[in-house]
């Protein structure tokens, strides 16, 4: 097709598209700087080795107690100071302090720390090697542990980010650049030419989808060469519901800048609308922790729809038809923001 044949709405998603890349900030940010951040959460938030459970051992029998309890591979054993277990305990150097007592047939007392999980865990440990060495013909309870695709946090983590990159390709990547284009009198320009503003709308979330899309393949790519995470669900379908989310977010961001006048107006409304998502839909941490009474709120937000959507296909392996509520939801959000902006939508 020559360029003569091609509709104008492309023409202006080829200039768009010409106009990013000669931004190397720009690259960086959309395709970069995800990266970054998706590696440094993933190694801090990486498989532990198996726990090892701290115990300090004062008192007359602690020699004795720290024999019982060696022959448990779970346990390091340290026997302090009197004076510094406290201290030890507090700052979280050891996860249980057992005070032994006078004689052997004395019961130890358990000094533990109620607010951390792993103190309570440490001392139901002890008290269960306790338990056996009262108890030694009890049956014993088999232990397994599960290990399945998507029970890790990276695996909850990465369709997170890649909605929270969705969000931010949608609001940053085309509220911003319209406001920007207000700000020097270029939108003005455009005005004054036969193009239809129709097309110029859509061109922009059109390039910003395109880069937006490109950056998930980038995302979902990389998660699975460096950390092993696994699309349970239809490849096909999972682009499906991040075409869908890019969409929407695109239609909001174009909503919030239809009538923003300055590049701090834009900011500001961005953080208003950005932030909250960041926090209460789902990114880093299960949307399902908030009150109940919260939850229709949360649940609502575009962000939470499409985190959900993006799990249940990765995760759960669902297909689209099972997810569409969230999807419809976000839809709805998509189709009235970029309707009401086509309608408020400011030029001058």
């Amino acid at each position: 097709m020559s360029r003569r044949a091609l509709h104008p709405l492309g023409h202006l998603v080829l200039a768009r598209i010409r106009m990013f890349y000669r931004q190397p900030e720009a690259v960086f940010w959309t395709y970069g700087f995800p990266l970054v951040m998706i590696t440094a959460l993933g190694l801090a938030f990486r498989e532990e080795p198996k726990t090892t459970i701290l115990v300090d051992v004062v008192g007359p029998q602690a020699e004795a107690f720290q024999t019982r309890l060696a022959k448990d591979s779970r346990f390091k054993v340290v026997r302090p100071a009197e004076s510094d277990w406290k201290k030890r305990l507090q700052s979280g150097k050891t996860n249980l302090v057992v005070e032994t007592g006078a004689s052997p047939t004395e019961p130890p007392q358990f000094w533990d720390e109620p607010r951390r999980a792993d103190s309570l865990f440490a001392r139901e440990a002890v008290e269960n090697v306790l338990l056996h060495e009262l108890v030694p013909e009890r049956p014993a309870i088999a232990e397994k542990h599960l290990d399945e695709v998507g029970s890790r946090y990276i695996d909850f983590l990465l369709p997170g980010m890649i909605g929270m990159n969705l969000m931010g390709g949608g609001m940053w990547g085309i509220g911003f650049v319209v406001v920007d284009m207000r700000v020097r009198k270029l939108l003005k320009r455009l005005l004054a030419t036969p193009m239809r503003r129709s097309d110029f709308l859509l061109s922009v979330m059109l390039a910003r989808l395109i880069f937006t899309l490109f950056d998930m393949i980038f995302l979902i790519t990389f998660g699975y060469l460096a950390f092993g995470v696994r699309c349970s669900g239809s490849l096909l379908e999972l682009s499906l519901v991040m075409a869908i989310g890019g969409t929407s977010f695109a239609g909001i961001g174009l909503l919030v800048a239809s009538r923003a006048q300055t590049i701090d107006a834009i900011s500001g409304l961005m953080n208003l609308i950005m932030l909250p998502m960041w926090i209460a839909s789902g990114v880093f941490f299960s949307a399902e922790r908030f009150p109940e009474v919260f939850q229709p709120i949360v649940q609502a937000l575009p962000l939470t729809c499409l985190n959900n959507a993006l799990r249940g296909v990765m995760l759960d392996g669902d297909s689209i038809v099972t997810q569409w509520r969230p999807l419809l939801a976000l839809v709805a959000w998509g189709v009235v923001s970029f309707t009401v902006s086509l309608r408020i939508f400011r030029w001058k």
